[in-house]
Order: C-alpha cells, then sequence, then structure tokens
C-alpha cells in the first residue's frame, strides 16, 4: 500500500510518528514506574518494545537523555532519587545494536552533547551504530543545561547559553570533516589476490585546529550508509533555532498550544530561506502525550487512573531542572497567575487556560501546576476517543504546521499498545497513517524524498564530502 494518501484531491504525507522515550525508570512522568502493568525496563523490554513500534510502523524511537541529576527543588537531588525522576538512566547507545537486530525498519533517534563528547569519539560511535543498523540512527544534537552536569564533567558551572551553541557549530565541523571528508566510498577493496584492505590513498587525515577543538583523524571506521547521521535538534532560543537552521534536519518543538509552536515554525522557514536552504528541509516534529480508548468518558477515566501514581515530588523535580524555579520557596496556596517570581509557570498556565476545559477561573497553586505537569510534562495531552485525539494531532498539523510527533508515554508499553489499538484505525482512515516505510534509513523515511540515504547537496556537511 502505497505511503501517502489522497485527500480532496491532494497527496498527503504521512506524519511522523516517533515514541518518545527514556532508559530511565520515568521519563517525564515521575513515579508511572509504580502503575501494575509497567514493565521493568530490562534488555528484553525494550527489546520487544522496538519489535513492536517496527510492526507498527512507527517512524522511529527517540532516547532522550540527561547527563546530571535534577537538584534545583528543595537544593537537592532527593527528590529526583526517590521519585526515578529521569535517574538511574542507562547508556542509552549501548542498547541499539540490540534493538536494531530485532528489528526491521524502526529509526533510532539518539541524544549526545557537543559540550561533554569529543568530535573524534563521536563520529566512530555514530559510524559505527549507522552501520549496524543500515542506516537507521540519528543524532539528537544537544548542547546541555543542567548545572549538575557541568560539575560531574569537572566544570564549575555551566557554560554560557550562546558560548555552548558557537562550541557546538565548531563541533558539526570536525564531525562533518571526519564523516565526510576522510575516506572515499571506495576506499575499503578487501581484496584477497592483492592483499589490500584499504586503499591507502583513499583515506586522508582532516587536520582540524580550530578555537575549540583539534583533531588530526582521519575517522576510525569508513563511510556508513548515512555517512552522516540523520540530524535532529531542538532548541526555541535565537541561538538555538540559528543552529537548527544551519545543521538540523528535523527539529522537535516546544509550546502548549500551535499557534506558539507555529510561531518558532515559520521563524525557522525563514532562516532556511536566509542561508539559502529550502523551506521545507527541516521537518517539524510536536512533543505530545496521547491518552486514547474507545470513548472519550474512558480516555479520561483511564488518565484519571494514570494520574493516581504521578509523583508531585518528582515533577517539580523535573520543574526545577527545566526551569532553574524551585518550587520548594513558594507557599501551597500561593497562585501562580500572579506570581512575578515564576514567569516560566505564567506562560504555561496561560496555555493550560486556552487550551483546557474547566481551567479559566482555576486559583493556580502549587498543586494544580504539578497535577498539570504530571505525566505530560510541559507537553499538550490529547485525551479521549480515536475521533477526539486525531481531531487534536490534525489541528497541531495544521494549526502549528508540523509533520509530526514525539509521543510521550505513561506505563511502556500500554501507552503504545493502546495509540496501535485504538488511534491508528483513525489515522488510516484519514489518510495519514504510515503504511510502509519509504527507503532502508532514517534519512529517507523522514525526510520522505526519495533522494537516498546520504545528506542532501544543501546540507553543510556535504561541503566536504570526499567522492570517488
Amino acid at each position: 500500500m502505497a505511503s501517502s494518501a489522497s485527500t480532496n484531491g491532494s497527496a498527503k504525507k504521512p506524519w511522523i510518528m516517533n515514541a518518545f522515550a527514556m532508559t530511565a525508570p520515568s521519563h517525564l512522568a515521575p513515579g508511572l514506574w509504580r502503575y501494575p502493568s509497567q514493565e521493568k525496563q530490562t534488555l528484553d523490554h525494550w527489546v520487544k518494545l522496538a519489535k513492536y513500534l517496527d510492526q507498527n510502523n512507527f517512524h522511529g524511537i527517540f532516547f532522550a537523555d540527561v547527563l546530571g541529576i535534577y537538584d534545583v527543588y528543595n537544593s537537592s537531588n532527593d527528590a529526583a532519587l526517590s521519585s526515578g525522576a529521569q535517574i538511574p538512566i542507562l547508556q542509552i547507545d549501548l542498547l541499539i545494536s540490540a534493538l536494531a537486530y530485532a528489528t526491521e525498519n524502526l529509526s533510532f533517534g539518539i541524544t549526545a552533547s557537543t559540550t561533554y563528547e569529543n568530535p573524534y569519539a563521536l563520529a566512530r560511535k555514530f559510524s559505527t551504530l549507522d552501520q549496524l543498523t543500515g542506516g537507521r540512527v540519528g543524532w539528537n544534537i544537544v548542547t546541555s543545561y543542567l548545572e549538575s552536569a557541568a560539575k560531574s564533567y569537572g566544570l564549575e558551572g555551566n557554560i554560557e547559553h550562546d558560548e555552548r551553541y558557537r562550541i557546538a557549530d565548531e563541533f558539526m565541523d570536525v564531525f562533518y570533516k571526519l564523516l565526510e571528508g576522510s575516506w572515499q566510498d571506495s576506499a575499503i577493496e578487501a581484496d584477497k589476490e592483492t592483499g589490500v584492505w584499504t586503499n591507502p590513498e583513499k583515506v586522508r587525515k582532516i587536520n582540524h585546529e580550530g578555537k575549540y577543538f583539534k583533531s588530526a583523524g582521519p575517522n576510525l571506521v569508513e563511510p556508513s550508509p548515512q555517512r552522516t547521521p540523520f540530524l535532529l535538534q531542538a532548541g526555541a532560543s535565537k541561538a538555538g533555532k540559528d543552529f537548527a537552521a544551519k545543521h538540523a534536519e528535523a527539529m522537535f518543538l516546544p509550546g502548549l498550544v500551535p499557534a506558539k509552536t507555529r510561531k518558532v515554525v515559520n521563524e525557522t522557514r525563514d532562516l532556511l530561506r536566509s542561508i539559502g536552504r529550502p523551506e521545507d528541509s527541516i521537518k517539524f516534529i510536536a512533543g505530545i502525550f496521547i491518552c486514547v480508548d474507545e470513548t472519550d468518558e474512558k480516555a479520561q477515566a483511564k488518565f484519571k487512573d494514570l494520574l493516581q501514581y504521578a509523583d508531585a515530588e518528582g515533577t517539580a523535580a523535573l520543574f526545577g531542572g527545566w526551569t532553574g524555579t524551585d518550587l520548594s520557596t513558594f507557599t501551597d496556596d500561593e497562585d501562580f497567575a500572579f506570581s512575578t517570581k515564576a514567569p516560566a509557570i505564567q506562560s504555561m498556565i496561560a496555555s493550560w487556560t486556552e487550551t483546557v476545559p474547566g481551567t479559566k477561573d482555576l486559583k493556580w497553586t502549587k498543586k494544580h501546576v504539578l497535577e498539570h505537569l504530571a505525566i505530560s510534562g510541559a507537553h499538550p495531552r490529547a485525551i479521549g476517543s480515536p475521533k477526539t485525539v486525531a481531531d487534536i494531532l490534525e489541528r497541531w498539523i495544521d494549526e502549528a504546521g508540523v509533520d509530526g510527533f514525539n509521543i510521550n508515554c505513561a506505563v511502556t508499553p500500554d501507552t503504545f499498545e493502546d495509540i496501535v489499538n485504538f488511534l491508528w484505525p483513525e489515522l488510516r482512515k484519514r489518510g495519514v497513517l504510515q503504511e510502509r516505510y519509504p527507503g532502508s534509513s532514517m534519512r529517507e523515511n523522514y525526510l520522505q524524498d526519495g533522494e537516498g540515504p546520504r545528506a542532501r547537496k544543501w546540507h553543510p556537511s556535504r561541503q566536504y564530502t570526499w567522492s570517488d
């Protein structure tokens, strides 16, 4: 069956649908590890989940990651530790080979930091994973924001925000030179008669010397199916958007309401045009939490049941790390809607009031703020019947201008099984469900442009490509 459908005479590309996960007891839903059906996150669990997503045509599983502990709330990491809020957390890349071996088409988004990684080591890691997965890996590029991570990596504190992006920009140059410019595709001869494995004339050093990095090269791994992994990035600051416009092929977007997300989409497309990139050369992916059942009533009851297990202290720990706001310094009856001490919360409250029924006249105490952050974090919620949820998603596609969704979960595998059982038939009916994978690589399956696994000609990595 074709991977696009026709509606009202115009071709539709299938929506990008990612599973959003973390190799920790909880990602955005502290406390839900206590839910009766939540499986222990063993290797078997992750393999089983990956196979299920693959069999049901999810585009990929995107693994979020952090390099420190959330310790702003109560000036302590106790709440994060006791609730399992993104701690303990396994190293993602060590799982990927097993998941890839168990699947055929599913892609894997891997988070890695340009602040704490080394480009020479990371190039080897991604070349290896791209080789072993047959081109099914992507790199979610982050610059890292947790103060606890900076101190654990030997710094006095976080490097200044825009400076982190300047470091990241040079990091990418080194990364591209290693992956694209140090080997020709035909370098491996493996000729038993001549005894030559690699033709030395087709491998060269990069000899990069810059402000932040120095690397001789070459890369330790021959060119992989994609050479450069598919590149994803999240960042709504000016520096983040500038970086994305130059390097990213997909962008994860914040926003509780479509209009705010649309603003970031429009600004990024303007940046793409200004640097000569096609305005559709970035896929925009919104974060969302989905709770779906046969009827609206059953879905609401299911969500209410999930909320019983949410850990308010763990949620407060996450929020403190995201915003730098310590909710323990506020009284229990303080109305955040009128507080001048927490602008990040006021912005969220304005969005919740606009979109969540029954919240217009609510007194936004700490309890209510944490209830609205529980399970979904700072992402919107789509709760209801298949039609209700599909309508919400369609509104985001139309009004925000996004290409798909990162679906965070409350419980695995339950959240994704419900989506397949209830939501998939409705999306299929609307012609927006991926029915087959367009290609063999992550880049082909996300860009859906039929141009193969390698970075497109407009991408900055291509200036370094050493062709045969």
